[in-house]
C-alpha cells in the first residue's frame, strides 16, 4: 500500500503510517530498528532496493532522506517536505518511508527524522554515496549507533579511507571492510591447519579499492608481520599470499566468484569466494549493532601508510607498495604461530 503526502509534516506522516497498518491489518509493529538511508535521487532506487531485501531478515522502518536541493535562489526559500509511504507488500517486511526534502528543510533533516524513528529501538544511518567525513558529527549521524559508509563509491577511495580513520567514533563502519569477511574468515582458517610462523604477507588487488588496503591494513596489524601490496587488473581482490616457515599459502581467485586455497604438503581446493551485493552487505552489518574494534584497529593502523603513500599516479602493473610492520616489531622475532594466528582467528569473526 502506498500513500503519498506532497507538502506535509512529520505528525502527518506518523498518522499515515498507522491508517496503513490497519488497512492491511497489521496493527501491530515488529521492526527491530530504524534504518535512515541518506542518498539523491539517482541512487535512492538501487539503495531502497538492498534495503528491502535486507529487511527479510531484519524487519525494520527505512527512513530515505532525498534531499533535494534547488538552483534557483527562490525556490531555496520556499521549504517543503513532500513523501511517500510505503506499507506492506511494498516495503519489504517493514515499513518505508521516503522523504524528499525542499528548500531550507534541507538543513534540519534531523528534526524531520527524529519524529519518525521507532521507539526504545536501534538507529542505523546508512550513506550508499557521498557520505559526511565525521559520520558522528553529522546532525543525522548523531542519532544513531550505528553509521555505514562506502569508500568504494567515493572519487578518491584510498583519501576517503585516511579520512576515514582521522574521524573514527565507536560505530562507525564502511562496507568496504564488510566485502572482506568472507576473505578474513578463509585465511584465518587456512592459518589453523599449519603450525608454521608467517613471514610475510602479500596482498593483490585492483589500484585504489579500499578493501585491498583495509584487507592489508588487517593483515599487518594482526600478524605483525611485513605486507606488501601489488596491483592488478581485478576484479576487486584476486590474491593473498602468505609466506610462511613451511611453505606458501595462497588464496587465489582471478574470476571474482571461484577462488582456489593452496597449502604446502595439501590437495589445492576451490572454495566459493564470490563478489557479494549491496543487500548481502547491508544485512551482515545490521547483525551487530556494537563497535567493531577490529575494523577500528586496522583502519588506524594504516593511517601513516595511507598519508604517506597517497598517489596522484599510477604504479606501474606488478609494482609492490610495502605496507610498513608496526615500529614495535622492529626489535622482535617474527611472531610465533600462536601469537599470530589468535587474533587473525579472533578478528574473522564479525
Amino acid at each position: 500500500m502506498k500513500t503519498d503526502l506532497t507538502d506535509t509534516t512529520a505528525s502527518k506522516i506518523n498518522k499515515a503510517l498507522v491508517q496503513a497498518r490497519r488497512a492491511i491489518g497489521t496493527p501491530a509493529v515488529g521492526m527491530v530498528l530504524t534504518l535512515v538511508i541518506v542518498t539523491d535521487e539517482e541512487n535512492a532506487y538501487d539503495a531502497l532496493k538492498a534495503a528491502g531485501d535486507a529487511s527479510r531478515e531484519h524487519p525494520s522502518r527505512t527512513l530515505v532522506v532525498i534531499k533535494r536541493v534547488s538552483r534557483s535562489p527562490r525556490d531555496r526559500t520556499q521549504s517543503r517536505l513532500d513523501a511517500e509511504v510505503r506499507v506492506g507488500a511494498d516495503a519489504g517486511t517493514g515499513e518505508t518511508v521516503i522523504l524528499r526534502l525542499h528548500g531550507e528543510v534541507v538543513d534540519h533533516a534531523q528534526s524531520v527524522v527524529l519524529p519518525l524513528l521507532l521507539p526504545d529501538a536501534p538507529v542505523v544511518v546508512w550513506w550508499p554515496v557521498n557520505a559526511p567525513l565525521d559520520p558522528a558529527k553529522d546532525p543525522l549521524g548523531a542519532l544513531a549507533q550505528r553509521r555505514v559508509t562506502d569508500t568504494y563509491a567515493c572519487e578518491k577511495p584510498v583519501e576517503e579511507l585516511a579520512a576515514r580513520a582521522d574521524a573514527y567514533t565507536p560505530g562507525d563502519t564502511d562496507l568496504s571492510w564488510t566485502r572482506i569477511t568472507p576473505w578474513r574468515s578463509m585465511l584465518a582458517a587456512a592459518l589453523d591447519q599449519i603450525a608454521c610462523e608467517v613471514q610475510g604477507v602479500e596482498v593483490e588487488g585492483e589500484e585504489f579499492n579500499p578493501s585491498c588496503e583495509l584487507l592489508a591494513m588487517w593483515l599487518a596489524d594482526r600478524l605483525d608481520v611485513p605486507v606488501k601490496r601489488s596491483y592488478s587488473t581485478g576484479p576487486g581482490l584476486t590474491a593473498v599470499r602468505m609466506h610462511t616457515d613451511c611453505g606458501p599459502i595462497v588464496l587465489d581467485r582471478a574470476d571474482g566468484s571461484l577462488a582456489t586455497l593452496s597449502i604446502q604438503g595439501q590437495p589445492k581446493r576451490a572454495v566459493a569466494l564470490k563478489r557479494r551485493d549491496t543487500a548481502e552487505l547491508i544485512a551482515e552489518e545490521l547483525r551487530r549493532l556494537d563497535p567493531d574494534d577490529t575494523y577500528a584497529s586496522a583502519l588506524r593502523y594504516g593511517v601513516a601508510r595511507l598519508k604517506s603513500s597517497g598517489r596522484t599516479d599510477a604504479p606501474a602493473k606488478g609494482e609492490p607498495e610495502a605496507v610498513p610492520a608496526p615500529v614495535e616489531s622492529a626489535a622482535k622475532a617474527p611472531a610465533s604461530r600462536a601469537t599470530a594466528q589468535a587474533p587473525v582467528k579472533k578478528a574473522a569473526a564479525k
